[in-house]
């Protein structure tokens, strides 16, 4: 069995038996902000930072917080509870109400919370649809017509896209002017530019030098004037600009991932 298979069972059961535990002993100092309730602890990712590569540790990787993942009790991932803090901190959920809305890889609990906005048009969708409500669309070549929605929602996604900058050309046509995309993407504060290389072409690879084994590429911090390079333009807030009296260690989520928030200006 190839090394990798054996390591993935090991962790997933650790993960099960962690679980159990978290579910178990309900209450406690952490609070997930999806489904209310009070968590002794959030689940790490893969067994957390611990566990990353020492080229990813070195790169001061801006994402998610993998030694406070997942809630145990909704299972709700960080990127997850953030960017629900974050929309509602922005007062969009009630700017969704009678728009048009494009939402990539819809999390569970986002899209549900989407959808009581009343929207007219809300279109979840994904390379791989895993659900029968989730709409089969490739980010690089979109089916609609230019100005079809009024936000577009993609949060960790566009790291899995071949051609980033083609998705975000796709991206930027099909906003009407006015309209905004939310582009979550995780990055490293200590390279200057974007980097990806298609000689890293094996999961091995790809999970030593971008974090993942389906990442295709590690954003720098020239991420806003990559993204801003299509036509959008920035309207990024951090957590502390927009969320100042949240405790990021409480609600287990990482207070250096802005909110990476573009509109749709011309």
């Amino acid at each position: 069995m190839d090394i990798f298979a054996v390591g993935d069972i090991s962790m997933s059961i650790l993960h099960t038996i962690e679980r159990f535990i978290a579910r178990t002993f309900s209450g406690g100092s952490f609070y997930c902000c999806l489904c209310d309730k009070n968590v002794r602890r959030f689940l790490p990712y893969r067994g957390g930072r611990s566990n990353e590569s020492a080229f990813i540790k070195e790169m001061k990787i801006v994402g998610s917080d993998v030694d406070n993942f997942e809630c145990p009790n909704c299972g709700a991932h960080d990127r997850e509870r953030h960017l629900f803090l974050y929309l509602n901190a922005a007062d969009l959920f009630t700017k969704f109400c009678g728009k048009d809305i494009l939402h990539f890889a819809p999390e569970r609990h986002l899209s549900a919370r989407i959808a009581e906005c009343s929207p007219n048009t809300y279109v979840k969708a994904d390379l791989y649809p895993y659900t029968t409500d989730i709409v089969p669309l490739d980010l690089l070549d979109l089916p609609y017509p230019n100005c079809s929605f009024d936000f577009l929602v993609a949060n960790h996604v566009l790291e899995h896209v071949g051609d980033d900058l083609r998705a975000l050309s796709e991206i930027c046509r099909v906003l009407r002017v006015g309209g905004a995309a939310i582009l979550q993407t995780p990055f490293s504060e200590r390279l200057n530019i974007t980097w990806q290389d298609d000689g890293i072409d094996s999961a091995s690879a790809r999970l030593i030098v971008y974090g993942q084994e389906d990442h295709l590429r590690l954003y720098g911090n020239d991420i806003i004037k990559r993204f801003s390079s299509v036509g959008l333009s920035p309207l990024v807030a951090t957590h502390v600009g927009l969320l100042p009296s949240v405790n990021a260690s409480m609600f287990g989520v990482n207070p250096h991932e802005p909110f990476f928030l573009f509109e749709r200006r011309e």
